[in-house]
């Protein structure tokens, strides 16, 4: 595992900047292996059940899922999770606000939430890792299947209508219906229940 306090070319999905500076982030990558040709579907929303374990016992307040990989904090972005498979190898990256930075631009500001120095963040890192670890064990045994109604009970938008966006694709939209045993999102559309792999997901204006 690596940790680091400032990041200098962090990324989260499709590309995206994550922005930081020195102290206003708490970020690591963990390198996991697994065996040859396991299934590894779910193990982000696994992943995002530690987290949010972890915050609750530390007394982060009202935290919340949005698939696949966003940690929530009053129904703002407080966190991402960033998986990268090489073979039967998971890096897992991980990065949380403690502050938001000054240099964030406005409109990102309106849509992220931060920690403001509640939590030291090594007794953070500790609770995060001690959640995480049993969970990438059981994982390699049982897959995702044995979190999905925990991670159900912690997900923000169940029963919300949203917006499926994903590269090269039309947008989709429907009714969020949770997610299936393999980590799949289940959208349900005018032409039934659509299962999604992969893609953005954002509220949909009604």
């Amino acid at each position: 595992m690596v940790v680091a306090e400032h990041q200098t070319a962090g990324r989260g999905r499709m590309g995206r900047e994550w922005i930081a500076a020195p102290g206003d982030s708490l970020t690591f990558s963990l390198l996991w292996r697994f065996v040859a040709r396991q299934n590894l579907s779910g193990l982000s929303l696994t992943i995002g059940v530690a987290v949010v374990r972890a915050l609750q016992k530390v007394g982060a307040g009202d935290t919340a899922l949005k698939w696949p990989n966003d940690i929530l904090r009053d129904g703002r972005k407080l966190g991402g999770i960033l998986i990268e498979l090489s073979g039967a190898a998971a890096v897992i990256g991980l990065g949380l606000n403690l502050r938001l930075p000054e240099s964030m631009p406005d409109d990102v500001r309106t849509t992220a939430a931060a920690l403001d120095g509640e939590i030291d963040p090594n007794t953070l890192l500790a609770a995060v890792l001690a959640e995480l670890l049993p969970l990438l064990d059981g994982f390699a045994l049982e897959g995702f299947s044995a979190l999905r109604d925990e991670w159900l009970s912690r997900h923000a938008w169940t029963g919300r209508p949203v917006r499926v966006l994903a590269p090269h694709t039309e947008p989709i939209e429907g009714i969020c219906a949770g997610v299936a045993d393999d980590g799949a999102l289940l959208l349900e559309t005018a032409g039934g229940v659509k299962r999604i792999l992969s893609g953005d997901v954002s509220l949909r204006l009604t």
